[in-house]
């Protein structure tokens, strides 16, 4: 049976392409938000018209995205968080705490410069990652009983 993975958080480096690339040869797949900024952002107004106020258009557009989100992480048997370095990611909380809150196996992904800020997150998660190779080596150890 192929591991569902879903994989939150920052979209501004390439971390997801290189758990991807790196689980090439595992039984998996992979599902993740909608990681164009723009897209993500006006979906609720392209779809359901504009809105005058800023508020009223971002609302819209969490809204629609929630609904691909929820679905993903219900769906996931792993969900993957990566908070980045540059932006503060309230969303990826909230993505974490969410699949916590549904029982999902949950691997955080973040610098040392996050631990503080983070540890509750951290507490909630079964691993806590710094990087994409690492999340490879737990999806490998876990389908394979293999170690690097």
């Amino acid at each position: 049976m192929t591991l569902r993975i879903y994989l939150s958080g920052e979209i501004h480096t390439d971390w997801r392409e290189q758990i991807i690339d790196g689980a090439k040869g595992l039984d998996v797949s992979f599902d993740s938000p909608v990681t164009d900024h723009a897209a993500s952002d006006d979906c609720g107004v392209a779809i359901l018209g504009a809105e005058p106020d800023k508020f009223w258009h971002d609302h819209k557009g969490a809204k629609v995205n929630a609904i691909r989100t929820r679905r993903g992480i219900g769906q996931a048997d792993i969900v993957v968080v990566r908070f980045g370095e540059k932006y503060k990611q309230w969303n990826a909380a909230f993505d974490a705490g969410y699949a916590a809150a549904l029982g999902k196996s949950l691997i955080v992904m973040h610098g040392p410069d996050h631990q503080h800020a983070l540890k509750e997150v951290d507490a909630a998660a079964l691993a806590v990652t710094e990087t994409p190779a690492q999340v490879v080596q737990i999806l490998r150890y876990v389908l394979d009983s293999t170690l690097p």
